[in-house]
């Protein structure tokens, strides 16, 4: 489990740097309280990391070990490109922070759930679960899209617009690859 939860934490901490989600926190916590903000956050990811650990089971046990490695090794690599390309907050998106700060945790919580279906986190967590502690992915996985996104919103406010956002974008990238090639290396053993 201790595994699972370390390299959930660490793949999906990494895969949320310079990610869309970061963009939305540091959005809405110039908006509202930090603690609402982050509980938001924190709530939505439980739940969508809960049902990308089911689907990543699910697959997971009715595929080899060698193919799932494979796969999840491609995944990476188009997680890295993907990074690489970067995300940026639509008008939708600052418009949505734009809400009555009773309501911040509801609202929050639901744009983050309903941006991260199909995001690359939740894909990552599919890919995770599929050959790690379901338990240990999900918690992992929770709590390294809640750092990174607490992160931003912290690192974010205190440097304001300094943030080397490229920078960012290619270290993201190069972690991506690297997680591909022990995937790759782990399918040929």
């Amino acid at each position: 489990m201790i595994n699972a939860l370390l390299l959930s934490f660490g793949v999906i901490f990494v895969a949320e740097l310079g990610d869309k989600s970061q963009l939305m926190a540091l959005a809405f916590a110039t908006r509202f309280k930090f603690w609402p903000v982050v509980t938001a956050i924190t709530l939505a990811t439980g739940l969508v990391h809960l049902f990308s650990v089911a689907i990543g089971g699910v697959i997971g046990n009715a595929m080899p070990t060698k193919a799932i490695n494979i796969v999840s090794a491609l995944a990476f690599l188009f997680f890295a490109a993907w990074t690489l390309r970067g995300d940026e907050l639509t008008e939708e998106d600052e418009e949505s922070t734009h809400l009555s700060s009773r309501h911040v945790i509801l609202s929050v919580g639901t744009v983050f759930f309903l941006a991260e279906l199909g995001d690359k986190t939740m894909l990552a967590t599919i890919t995770l679960a599929t050959d790690n502690g379901l338990f240990g992915t999900w918690v992992g996985s929770t709590l390294g899209m809640v750092a990174a996104d607490a992160l931003a919103i912290v690192v974010g406010k205190a440097l304001g617009d300094r943030l080397p956002e490229k920078a960012i974008r290619i270290g993201s990238s190069i972690a991506f690859v690297a997680f591909a090639v022990v995937m790759f290396i782990d399918a040929f053993k």
